[in-house]
């Protein structure tokens, strides 16, 4: 069995069975003893807005230290239709935001995945850490 990782600066964490919380160097969710090894990033569709837009410079070195682990994901916690609606305050385009993800994903070998709403993120965030740990001990 693998316990996940919080970060202990998330705003919002997910609730896992059998986690601790404690800080990351790289993403918001990880596995004990795989710290190194691989992450996932949380982001709900405004941040992800917003990171790509004026936290850019910020993200692009979250984005280099991801590119180091064995495996790296963002989960963005909106339907790909829902992230075409920019959030009110963006005047992003939201074309433009996916081309973004869609290069940083190919520069940086980062994944990223839309899931519906923050349940299906939590949901697809263990499935992602499991798939991996069971990948690496089997």
């Amino acid at each position: 069995m693998f316990k996940v990782i919080t970060d202990s600066r998330e705003k919002h964490p997910y609730k896992f069975k059998n986690s601790i919380t404690k800080k990351l160097e790289t993403g918001d969710y990880s596995i004990e003893g795989y710290e190194y090894l691989v992450c996932v990033e949380r982001k709900t569709k405004a941040d992800a807005y917003g990171t790509i837009g004026n936290g850019r410079s910020r993200f692009i070195k979250e984005l280099e230290r991801m590119s180091e682990l064995d495996y790296s994901a963002i989960v963005i916690e909106s339907s790909l239709s829902s992230f075409l609606v920019p959030p009110s305050f963006s005047k992003m385009n939201p074309k433009s935001c996916i081309m973004s993800l869609i290069s940083w994903s190919i520069r940086y070998g980062v994944h990223v995945y839309f899931a519906d709403n923050r349940e299906m993120g939590m949901k697809l965030t263990k499935s992602i850490l499991e798939k991996y740990f069971m990948a690496k001990n089997n």
